[in-house]
């Protein structure tokens, strides 16, 4: 047995006015998308050099350590500048 699709169509269906809806806004939920979300778009040369994402966590993982490392190496009492 076939089912019989139905006709779509771009009209409102007779029970609903466009006046029920409210004011259309354009890209309403834009900004707090683009808040929530955290991708980064690499450079062609840099991407050239990390074959995934997991490759480039790990080098930024390496490098908040190092960072970190040389922080704390440079801020230790006793020591004179």
């Amino acid at each position: 047995m076939k089912k019989v699709k139905s006709e779509m169509t771009d009209e409102l269906r007779p029970e609903y006015k466009r006046s029920d809806f409210g004011k259309i806004i354009r890209g309403k939920y834009a900004n707090r998308i683009k808040a929530e979300t955290n991708v980064v778009l690499l450079e062609p040369d840099i991407a050239k050099a990390f074959p995934n994402d997991e490759a480039v966590n790990n080098a930024l993982r390496h490098l908040l350590e190092e960072t970190k490392t040389l922080i704390n190496l440079t801020q230790q009492p006793g020591k004179s500048s």
